[in-house]
């Protein structure tokens, strides 16, 4: 039997939702899944069917979701459900839902170079998942996400901020995460800042590191 994914697309256009859900469903269809793609939030309101699925695919920017709604989610979570996304389309989401923010591990707060900041993703290694395995450290041409983020997660990518100007400044260089996991109950939680266009996923790094996130995240 197939394993059945839902990606939840919508929010804020500038984060190309449509363009990203494309991608993300070709890679899930790819690997063998059966594939649902929604443009509301109302396909979230079914606990029950939520909790039949495999993986939760979010790519919804800045956006406002109800609280039963919410719950719906974390509840399939819990139950072992998978929950992986990107960018702004899973942790910047839903800025008043601090549930949401709890469950996904991370929530954007700036970025301070704006888009178009040339940057190296560096991928930590000693065994820290298979999702890394065998990866070497890429670079990027696109935004780089400053994090608020969940201290019980496993990073397995980061990338450094060097000094600019700002009052954040004084607190010198940064190591930032940029891909992590977590466990949030039975299910488990992907999440990787990259994203912001989704011609990123034209870096092959950047695109397997989705393909393994969504294999290694799903029930």
């Amino acid at each position: 039997m197939a394993k059945k994914a839902l990606i939840v697309k919508g929010g804020w256009d500038g984060h190309e939702p449509n363009e990203v859900a494309a991608i993300f469903a070709d890679i899930l269809t790819n690997e063998g899944f059966e594939v649902e793609v929604s443009d509301t939030l109302d396909s979230f309101n079914d606990a029950e069917a939520l909790k039949a699925l495999n993986l939760i695919v979010p790519v919804w920017t800045m956006g406002e979701i109800k609280g039963e709604q919410c719950a719906s989610v974390l509840a399939a979570v819990a139950s072992g459900v998978g929950i992986a996304g990107c960018h702004g389309g899973m942790c910047d989401s839903f800025r008043t839902s601090t549930e949401w923010q709890f469950l996904t591990g991370s929530q954007w707060v700036a970025h301070p170079f704006n888009d178009g900041v040339d940057y190296e993703v560096n991928i930590v290694k000693s065994g820290s998942s298979p999702i890394v395995e065998g990866m070497q450290d890429f670079m990027v041409k696109s935004e780089q996400y400053y994090l608020h983020v969940d201290p019980a997660v496993n990073v397995l990518a980061t990338t450094t901020f060097v000094m600019s100007e700002g009052e954040h400044s004084a607190n010198g260089v940064i190591t930032m995460p940029v891909v992590y996991t977590k466990k949030w109950g039975q299910g488990k939680v992907f999440y990787n800042a990259l994203g912001h266009h989704a011609d990123v996923f034209d870096i092959p790094e950047a695109k397997e590191l989705m393909r393994r996130g969504f294999l290694w995240a799903a029930k």
